[in-house]
């Protein structure tokens, strides 16, 4: 089927004057490829796909939906993908490309399917920065309705806390401006609800003046210098830093494949990453450099541009499953323990990253990103078949879980069905209150059960 024969196919849902609008369902051209994301241990697989390239789209879709009692998903790149999903309607963003930056305000508006790298290239020139991620290719938009936390977290708090306004689609198929003062209830519950709320068009955000950052990492080899050790040094110097200083501890055991660089295949790399925007980073990462000995060193000054270089996530797509705990504290048995499950001898590669938290993280803010008393934030990621991966990060997060307060929704992947723990009881029963009143046919079903 052709790809005009293929839209023809699936246009009797159409009300509104967008004659080039695609819509794909199962064996149509073009169908897989729409579909497809970075996320590749598992797909969603639509009844019908709406390649959306403007509101009037989405709300078209949207729409078309609410008439059906069919579930609505979105996807911009495929990143943060709760799990597979069967029927219902996909609406894909990746199209909604646009960025514009407005300098004198300190704001940037991006339509739903721009990535932190488009942001951050059009920020630059004015000094300016976004409260971006690691990875410069994942969507802006359903990274920061699930709270983002970036690069620069601890000075400036979650993404969500600096978003302006937001234009939504809701389940009524109304397309929605929506501000603190305009609607502050709607307002609260997407900025931390995910996707349960609407299908978010575009994002006003504030930008901040950060034009270089004293930032890298510093690696250690893990069969040389015990990576309990490193990380309970790392624990013992968070607690000296300022709130302009954000870190993470990271445990990797690469694989010895012949597709890694030579310098990582069969090491177990256990590393540090920083971002400072203050101008004593030599002095702060001193203690850093007193661990041990370190296979790299990359802590230097460098445009904000760069601040990718920092983590080095991978930009091609692959199979991953993860999720994550918001740790009260970093129990060092516990923690001890988790490393040695997760290490060369696990059986299987899995990830460990903790975040420092605190500083502006801990402050509140008129939206519903929850667990701000949290001091680390505990991801881990790991691959092969599903149901295995899951048993396998059950296992490591048992060590701390005494420690563990909550989840975070921008971190399950693979397990966003599992609604525990996402949200502290108060913050959840506010947002069903919420879901019954947009949402009450749950038509927007991805954010973890979250139900009216």
């Amino acid at each position: 089927m052709s790809c005009y024969a293929a839209t023809m196919s699936a246009m009797t849902f159409v009300d509104h004057n967008t004659a080039d609008l695609l819509a794909l369902r199962p064996g149509d051209t073009g169908y897989e490829e729409e579909i497809a994301g970075f996320q590749t241990g598992f797909v969603q697989r639509p009844a019908l796909v709406v390649a959306a390239a403007s509101a009037d789209d989405v709300a078209a879709a949207v729409r078309y939906a609410a008439a059906r009692d069919l579930p609505v998903g979105v996807q911009a790149t495929g990143h943060g993908l709760p799990g597979p999903s069967e029927g219902g309607v996909l609406i894909t963003t990746k199209r909604m490309d646009r960025v514009s930056v407005d300098p004198a305000a300190r704001t940037v508006r991006v339509q739903a399917g721009v990535r932190w790298g488009q942001v951050v290239a059009a920020a630059e020139p004015y000094g300016l920065a976004p409260l971006n991620g690691s990875a410069p290719n994942v969507g802006a938009v359903s990274y920061t309705l699930g709270g983002g936390l970036g690069i620069l977290a601890r000075e400036f708090g979650y993404a969500a806390d600096h978003v302006r306004a937001l234009d939504v689609v809701t389940a009524d198929g109304r397309l929605r401006h929506v501000t603190r003062e305009s609607e502050p209830d709607l307002y609260w519950a997407l900025l931390g609800g995910g996707g349960a709320f609407g299908v978010v068009t575009e994002l006003e955000i504030g930008l901040v003046p950060v034009r270089t950052l004293y930032g890298g990492s510093i690696a250690f080899d893990g069969r040389e210098v015990d990576p309990a050790t490193v990380l309970r040094a790392y624990e013992e110097w968070t607690r000296t830093v300022p709130d302009t200083l954000t870190s993470s501890f990271a445990a990797v055991p690469y694989p010895d494949l012949p597709a890694l660089p030579p310098h990582l295949r069969g090491r177990y790399v256990v590393s540090v990453r920083v971002a400072h925007t203050g101008g004593d980073g030599e002095r702060l990462v001193a203690p850093l450099r007193e661990i041990g000995p370190a296979l790299s060193d990359s802590l230097r000054e460098m445009p904000y541009a760069d601040s990718h270089t920092i983590h080095s996530d991978p930009d091609f797509p692959h199979a991953y499953y993860g999720d994550s705990a918001v740790l009260g504290e970093l129990d060092r048995p516990g923690a001890a323990e988790l490393l040695s499950r997760t290490g060369p001898d696990a059986g299987a590669l899995c990830v460990v990253q903790i975040n420092h938290l605190g500083g502006a993280l801990a402050k509140p803010a008129p939206n519903s990103v929850p667990y701000r008393d949290g001091r680390f934030l505990l991801r881990l990621l790991t691959m092969g078949e599903r149901a295995a991966a899951r048993r396998r990060l059950d296992t490591a997060f048992t060590p701390l879980a005494p420690v563990t307060i909550g989840r975070a929704l921008n971190f399950a992947f693979g397990a966003g069905d599992r609604a525990e723990g996402l949200y502290d009881a108060e913050t959840r029963k506010r947002l069903a209150g919420l879901k019954s009143l947009y949402d009450p046919a749950n038509l927007f079903r991805g954010n973890g059960g979250l139900s009216a």
